[in-house]
């Protein structure tokens, strides 16, 4: 089995599990500097109770796993975590989204766990600008940490950048570059028009810009779950890739993913508000048969697209840190 086909012919085999909504970092787009009030520790689901909804979403036909936060390397034990899930049947690739601040601390562990693949967010090459969009982060430590998860056989290391207008675009080319040194991924992301977030960039200004380098020839052959579309400049061992949930009007019809937020409520699209409780069942001894009926239930109101045309501001009732993104 590939996947859960939802109302509208997708294959959805994929599911993303924010496992806390803290965060050591105090991103301009994802947080105000005061951070957001935590959720008590008795609410967030534990390893045990994501283990049976990663075992009941697999036997469905999940079989790509990835664990964000908030930053996920805060909560205590997570290799421990990854160990459940990476011995589990069906799943085939479990990966971690980090802000990458911890990430030289749990490298080597992480991957003897089974973690598969490590994606980081970094937003500017520039050690004063990386303060002020974090607030709270240092540069160095990123790019250390990345170097030693690459040391700790995590190859390739992708990079998630997201473009803001006026704050980041102008690195656009240093980043590209970064794939000619290296088999580094680079993939620019399209800002959500969040209330209060700076502007975001088009990919297909992006894409413009980085012709200056040379041509980019499109790339079929990068290994991921998500929505990137992926290319290459000629001579480059990396590639470089674009999610453009704004601009690109064939991206919701390739949505193959759930998100599961840390309080263990089942979210069929990231900018929609429909969700489905799991934890109140999974807290009331609920059969393994009930909670694939309501993983179920979650696929079949996913909706057929978002409502983000022309860049319009919406207003979620969660911040990003408490949805995983």
């Amino acid at each position: 089995m590939t996947g859960i086909l939802d109302s509208f012919g997708r294959s959805i085999n994929y599911l993303r599990i924010s496992v806390t909504d803290r965060c050591n970092l105090r991103c301009l787009y994802c947080m105000p500097p005061e951070g957001v009030p935590q959720m008590p520790h008795s609410e967030i689901l534990s390893y045990e109770e994501i283990r049976t909804v990663v075992r009941a979403a697999a036997e469905l036909g999940i079989n790509r796993i990835r664990l964000t936060g908030g930053e996920p390397l805060v909560r205590a034990e997570l290799p421990k975590l990854i160990k459940m899930l990476s011995q589990m049947e069906g799943i085939e690739e479990l990966s971690l989204t980090t802000n990458g601040t911890v990430l030289k601390k749990y490298a080597l562990e992480l991957k003897q766990a089974g973690l598969s693949r490590v994606n980081v967010s970094l937003d500017t090459l520039k050690p004063d600008k990386f303060r002020y969009i974090t607030r709270l982060g240092e540069l160095k430590t990123v790019l250390e940490d990345i170097e030693a998860a690459k040391e700790a056989g995590f190859e390739p290391v992708k990079i998630n950048t997201v473009v803001m207008r006026g704050m980041n675009d102008d690195e656009i080319l240093d980043f590209a570059k970064m794939t000619y040194k290296e088999e580094c991924h680079v993939r620019f992301i399209e800002l959500m028009p969040f209330k209060g977030a700076a502007e975001f960039v088009p990919s297909i200004e992006l894409r413009q810009h980085i012709s200056l380098l040379g041509k980019l020839e499109p790339c079929e052959s990068i290994t991921g779950n998500g929505p990137a579309t992926y290319y290459r400049l000629a001579g480059a061992k990396g590639a470089i890739g674009f999610i453009s949930p704004l601009t690109e009007t064939s991206f919701c019809s390739r949505c193959n993913r759930m998100r599961l937020t840390p309080d263990g409520k089942l979210r069929p699209c990231l900018l929609g508000e429909d969700e489905v409780d799991l934890k109140t069942p999974l807290r009331n001894n609920a059969s393994m048969e009930e909670l694939k009926s309501l993983i179920l239930k979650a696929v079949a109101s996913k909706p057929e697209h978002h409502h983000l045309e022309g860049g319009n501001i919406r207003v979620v009732n969660r911040k990003m840190s408490q949805i995983g993104g």
